[in-house]
């Protein structure tokens, strides 16, 4: 079986950047949304996307885009992959797909076992599901928050290839999480983090090096 794919999201200084870079993740994502610690502008994101150009695919977190906010981004860093985390419909993920040219990936955010129930209309139109947990209503920010979801929920679902496992994952539970849900690929944020925003150059490097081993 293959290794863990492993995707590092909110990154946001050159430093951090290239721990993830080092550590051998596959994806290194970058968030444009202002309410969020981890929010890079365009002109930031587009360094860092340079700086990442060849050695990791390259996404850019956008939550519930305008079609001016996905061109800017595309000219902007030039993404690999866009990631929709807001509450962007089967049609509109679809729409942006066209627009950018560029694959795209949804997260769905999972609670309780109906909210599985979209994924079979998101998986006709993005290339990737992202399975995170579903943030509480009065949550500041649609992820990367820190809190896992029950992994027994995916138990017998019938899941995308590729389908990405979030929330609340760190160096220590990434194992257990890989095993128990069959899954594999996985995407960090808080969980490498020693504060909001604030990326761990050593918990990245343990993150990345637990997914590999684990499989």
């Amino acid at each position: 079986m293959s290794p863990a794919r492993v995707k590092i999201c909110g990154l946001s200084t050159p430093a951090t950047l290239e721990a993830a870079l080092k550590a051998g993740a596959d994806w290194i994502g970058l968030v444009h949304f202002l309410r969020s610690p981890r929010h890079v502008d365009f002109e930031q994101a587009s360094r860092l996307s340079a700086q990442a150009r060849g050695r990791a695919d390259r996404v850019i977190l956008l939550v519930d885009p305008d079609d001016a906010l996905v061109r800017a981004a595309i000219g902007a860093v030039d993404p690999d992959l866009i990631q929709l985390h807001g509450r962007e419909s089967p049609d509109r993920v679809a729409a942006i797909r066209a627009l950018a040219g560029r694959p795209v990936m949804k997260a769905i955010g999972v609670a309780t076992r109906a909210d599985l129930a979209p994924i079979a209309a998101y998986a006709g139109v993005a290339d990737r599901i992202l399975l995170d947990a579903k943030p509480a209503p009065d949550a500041a920010l649609p992820g990367g928050n820190g809190h896992r979801f029950d992994w027994t929920i995916l138990e017998g679902a019938e899941l995308p290839d590729g389908t990405m496992l979030s929330g609340g994952l760190d160096s220590g539970t990434v194992r257990d999480a890989l095993a128990r849900t069959g899954l594999g690929a996985v995407d960090v944020s808080s969980g490498v983090e020693s504060a909001p925003g604030l990326k761990d150059p050593a918990k990245i490097a343990a993150f990345v090096a637990a997914a590999r081993s684990a499989r």
